[in-house]
């Protein structure tokens, strides 16, 4: 393949492809109100709708990234699509809640075998110039979801029933499915030719991946990350003033989203990306003690997750950076899939159990303890690194 060039039209369908990836958890917690209308009798069990996704891909992850380079990474990601979209027209109906938990369980495989495939793709399918914007876009795709069906979804499902979102997101990906299965090269990534791994060896295989101080990396720091990104979202607005919190709920994840776009892209051009990591915890860091030190204050919040904006673009990036083959890359990204959903279903109960009996100050010890952690995992697999 020519690597001077980048075709922008097939990363964009990618990209778009990752959105709808993001949807699957997006077109749930945007419209959790309605939702919770619609099934009175869940109670508090009907969270399982958000965190049953994350738990499958705990369980899956490192997997898809072991099975995807046997597959075939267009076959993965156009079976992920038209698999979810499948459950999405099922879930439209609305059906009783076990049998939306099961839909729900069966997306997770879907989600995990788009966000294994399609980063590892993109990265293939990038020019070497290009391969630090693109990346930072790939990193972006969560908060931009989650910002798009927050605008245009939720009004949707108040006025249609939450159906329509479930609707609507299944056309997309339908539509995206056979747009890919026609636009996607074949052999892009040579399939690998031995046979897929057993049950014995795939449990063999996660220690010998996750001590890889080049495969591994990028995920272990990736938990630390996302241990904090959703749960401070969820847990700092009743800390924040009344009257910027409506404000500051939205410029805290935009803050990221441009920041990882703008100055984080540029600094991919001059630097290896787990420098740029470290400069992003350093920075978020110091956030944090900002707004331990001016509680209130409007800036601090917008600069902590403008600062995990650096590390979001280019912990994507650090992996092709740091595992030039291909089958590594997907193996890195299984891993990073595994650790990201395992920081989500974490992150919130961890962080509440330490703001219950200290207050923000739990917050504030908890979002220092995780970026400290991300630094300890960089630099240790650094030296590893750096020893050969």
């Amino acid at each position: 393949m020519d690597r001077t060039t980048s075709p922008f039209g097939l990363i964009a369908l990618l990209l778009l492809a990752g959105m709808t990836a993001a949807g699957q958890f997006a077109k749930i917690s945007v419209i959790f109100p309605e939702l919770a209308l619609t099934y009175p009798e869940a109670g508090a069990s009907l969270g399982f709708l958000v965190s049953i996704i994350s738990l499958t891909g705990v369980l899956t992850g490192l997997v898809a990234g072991m099975m995807v380079a046997r597959i075939g990474l267009r076959r993965v990601v156009v079976g992920g699509l038209l698999l979810g979209a499948a459950l999405s027209a099922v879930q439209a109906l609305m059906p009783p809640l076990p049998v939306m938990l099961m839909t729900r369980a069966l997306e997770g495989l879907s989600h995990i075998a788009l966000v294994v495939a399609i980063p590892t793709l993109i990265a293939q399918l990038s020019a070497d110039r290009h391969r630090p914007y693109t990346m930072t876009l790939w990193g972006s795709y969560f908060g931009v979801t989650f910002a798009l069906v927050a605008w245009a979804g939720a009004p949707l499902a108040r006025s249609h029933g939450p159906g329509i979102l479930f609707l609507i997101h299944a056309g997309v990906m339908v539509v995206l499915a056979g747009v890919l299965a026609l636009a996607l090269p074949r052999g892009v990534v040579a399939r690998r030719q031995d046979p897929l791994p057993g049950v014995r060896q795939i449990l063999a295989n996660h220690p010998r991946i996750y001590a890889s101080p080049r495969i591994a990396a990028p995920a272990l720091g990736w938990l630390f990350y996302t241990l904090t990104f959703v749960a401070l979202l969820t847990v700092l607005p009743p800390y924040l003033p009344d009257a910027t919190r409506a404000t500051l709920s939205f410029w805290m994840p935009i803050a990221g989203i441009i920041v990882s776009l703008t100055l984080g892209a540029q600094l991919l051009r001059r630097m290896p990306a787990v420098t740029i990591v470290l400069i992003g915890l350093a920075a978020a860091a110091v956030s944090v003690v900002l707004m331990w030190l001016m509680p209130g204050a409007f800036l601090p919040p917008v600069l902590l997750f403008g600062s995990l904006g650096l590390v979001q673009g280019a912990s994507f990036t650090a992996i092709p950076q740091l595992n030039p083959d291909p089958a590594d890359q997907a193996l890195a990204n299984g891993a990073l899939a595994q650790m990201g959903n395992l920081g989500n279903l974490l992150g919130t109960p961890v962080l509440l159990a330490m703001v219950t009996p200290m207050g923000f100050d739990g917050a504030i010890l908890f979002a220092l303890i995780a970026y400290a952690g991300c630094a300890a995992v960089h630099l240790h697999a650094a030296a590893r690194r750096a020893r050969g």
